[in-house]
């Protein structure tokens, strides 16, 4: 007796179905609630994926988020670069009013703002209750950013959130940690 056609080919294809990364991930998601002003204030990047617009930043990079009059986040990156020069990029940020952990970032001049290309998704996918770690993100899985409070994040947090962004499928090949400035103020969180 002959088996069914269908039956030969789930046969194939099974062992590809139990082969590691064939499981789907999990599907990328925002924090349920971001209290900004809890947010607001300086992080240090831990690691990050590389973008094109921190190719030049090798050390002491930080984001500011100050809290605006109008509800949004003025937020200013800065890093020193691979001449050793200080380097800085203002923006604002706002809220994503359907979903409370999402924000939106722009770093073009405020007369380009009504241009929705100009606005990037800024997703908080994890955030420590005391926020004093975070992880950004946003769906396409393009960017990741693991930040703290202090330049240094303890090793086995910072494996938890890898595994976390692996889960939601974000590839980590190219992931950057970055190292601290000697001298930089340490945390709870440190080595």
């Amino acid at each position: 007796m002959r088996p069914l056609p269908w039956l030969a080919l789930s046969l194939l294809l099974l062992p590809a179905l139990c082969m590691p990364g064939a499981a789907r991930a999990a599907e990328v998601r925002s924090v349920e609630a971001l209290d900004i002003t809890r947010y607001a204030g300086t992080w240090y990047e831990v690691a990050r994926l590389p973008v094109f617009f921190q190719r030049k930043c090798v050390a002491e990079i930080t984001a500011q988020y100050t809290l605006q009059d109008d509800g949004t986040l003025g937020v200013r990156n800065s890093c020193r670069n691979d001449k050793g020069e200080m380097e800085a990029a203002d923006g604002v940020a706002r809220r994503d009013p359907e979903h409370p952990g999402r924000l939106e970032v722009r770093f073009a001049p405020d007369w380009l703002s009504w241009l929705p290309l100009t606005w990037a998704d800024y997703w908080v996918i994890a955030v420590d209750p005391d926020y004093q770690w975070a992880m950004v993100g946003e769906p396409g899985r393009e960017y990741l950013w693991i930040l703290a409070r202090t330049p240094r994040l303890a090793p086995d947090r910072l494996e938890a959130l890898k595994r976390q962004a692996e889960g939601m499928g974000y590839a980590l090949e190219t992931l950057i940690v970055s190292a601290p400035s000697a001298g930089a103020p340490s945390g709870p969180e440190s080595e």
